[in-house]
């Protein structure tokens, strides 16, 4: 759950094992290394109910390893209280988007922004496609779209 002060922000994609947690280790690391982690609430979640306790995939795992970027994440679906607690939910693509945007719309007190993080991103990638089908070479694209956005939305936000 967010905090009452501070910042926080919720990274969704649509099983919470592939881009949403590298996007939340990733932007984790940059809290901390620019010394602000204490003021985020950051964590990631999922569209779909797929894969709840799991650990992120292998190859997004050694992918972050190979940044040394560890985690310790077990995939979660989006709750209602998501929706009024988060500050900011940033999602993979547009399926994602829509789906989010639906679940929103049958919460009372949604204070939550809902948008793509590739709109953060300076190569205006939008989209930050599903690496799941892919190889590593896909797991690296999605890292660094992760790096470059989550670099501009804190930046934002600081």
């Amino acid at each position: 759950m967010a905090a009452a002060e501070g910042k926080s922000v919720l990274f969704v994609c649509l099983g919470n094992i592939c881009r949403s947690p590298i996007a939340e280790a990733v932007f984790r690391k940059m809290a901390v290394d620019s010394g602000v982690v204490d003021k985020w609430v950051i964590d990631s979640g999922a569209t779909s109910d797929w894969n709840i306790g799991s650990t992120p995939d292998a190859r997004g795992l050694a992918c972050l390893r190979k940044h040394g970027i560890d985690t310790d994440h077990r995939a979660r679906q989006v709750t209602k209280e998501d929706f009024m607690t988060f500050e900011y939910i940033l999602c993979m693509d547009e399926s994602n988007l829509s789906d989010l945007k639906r679940k929103a719309n049958s919460v009372k007190n949604c204070k939550a922004k809902i948008e793509l993080l590739g709109s953060y991103d300076p190569e205006k990638h939008d989209v930050i496609e599903d690496p799941y089908y892919g190889g590593d070479k896909d797991f690296e694209t999605v890292y660094e779209q992760c790096v470059r956005c989550c670099r501009v939305f804190l930046e934002r936000n600081s």
